[in-house]
């Protein structure tokens, strides 16, 4: 059986979208829990009503005072779900009939596939492609593959892929039994990295499945322009190079940050990149602060990461030099990283 976790706050329509896309889910054994953070819009209400909330076995409800965040609230599912596979929808995504079927077909078989990926496109234009999988750069920020891409057949081929994206996943439970679920320290943003990072180690496949096809509302959380957002991304980029980058690419972290910024600063005075959707000085000025916020709070977290990276030697299976070449193989060059851009409208 597969358990399907969708975590949500304060989007009562988009949730109703997206349990409405899981119900019309065809060939799959499937559960569904839904965690609440605290909603103050009647959403908990909206699936107890609508849904049954738990008092079905279709789909159970788990309710939260507070926000505890994307990560505590995907561990209180994994904690409560019943299936030998676990996934993960996001509330602002929605799914078409045969996704889970799909994202599971990829797992039998392959007793080290601990992750499935998907064909994820943009809910504003699902001819683009929001990710398929993921890439990363070698300072630790990582982008979806394909990213804003016409989807034209060009990743519609079963094959390995570096980690997917936790907007629309699937997970074995044996490998999350074996390394633990998500780093509730990332409290959102960047976990899915994390966690998919953290088994690559751990010697865990990812491969991806483009029959399991989603729509995604990009960036609907916190707005794409969000000034908390980008302090996440940024404070989870530092956080998760320091966790789990072999030494030799930490020492040489600052370096291809210094490229990264200049190479986007560029991209921007050119019209392109996405830092040309940020109009305006003013608005520019806003992402440094921002970037600036995310590097303290990473600072002060910075004890705890080191202390968590030693305790990775319980369960390593590749050796730095084999994380290296696997960073290596899945990279995402200045230049791409700098034309990747979703189709959304960033205002301010």
């Amino acid at each position: 059986m597969i358990s399907v976790i969708v975590v949500n706050w304060n989007r009562r329509e988009m949730l109703r979208g997206c349990l409405e896309s899981l119900a019309r889910q065809e060939g799959a054994d499937f559960e569904i829990v839904v965690v609440d953070n605290g909603s103050s819009d009647g959403s908990a209400e909206m699936v107890e009503k609508e849904f049954g909330g738990n008092v079905t076995e279709k789909v159970r409800l788990i309710r939260n005072s507070e926000n505890r965040g994307f990560c505590a609230a995907n561990n209180q599912g994994i904690r409560a779900a019943r299936g030998e596979f676990i996934a993960l929808l996001n509330n602002d995504a929605q799914a078409e009939p045969h996704w889970l079927r799909a994202l599971g077909a990829v797992l039998e078989g392959r007793p080290r596939a601990g992750m499935a990926a998907s064909k994820i496109l943009c809910w504003e234009d699902p001819s683009r492609i929001d990710k398929a999988g993921h890439l990363i750069f070698l300072d630790g920020q990582n982008r979806g593959r394909g990213t804003g891409q016409l989807d034209h057949g060009q990743y519609d081929r079963v094959e390995e892929v570096l980690w997917p994206d936790g907007c629309a996943a699937m997970y074995r439970r044996t490998m999350l039994e074996e390394i633990g679920g998500f780093d509730e320290d990332f409290f959102a943003y960047a976990d899915d990295a994390e966690l998919g990072l953290r088994a690559r180690i751990a010697g865990w496949e990812c491969w991806y499945a483009p029959e399991a096809r989603v729509k995604h509302h990009r960036g609907a959380t916190l707005g794409v322009d969000s000034s908390i957002r980008l302090q996440l991304i940024e404070r989870n980029r530092v956080l998760l190079v320091v966790k789990l980058f072999p030494w030799s690419l930490l020492w040489l972290n600052g370096g291809f940050l210094l490229a990264r910024v200049i190479a986007g600063a560029w991209a921007a005075y050119r019209g392109r990149g996405e830092t040309s959707l940020y109009p305006g000085l003013g608005s520019k000025l806003k992402i440094a602060a921002a970037l600036l916020r995310g590097h303290l709070r990473a600072w002060l977290l910075l004890p705890k990461m080191l202390r968590k990276r030693r305790q990775l030697r319980r369960i390593r299976r590749l050796s730095p030099r084999q994380v290296t070449k696997l960073l290596l193989q899945y990279r995402i060059s200045l230049r791409e990283l700098n034309t990747m851009v979703a189709p959304s409208r960033v205002k301010l």
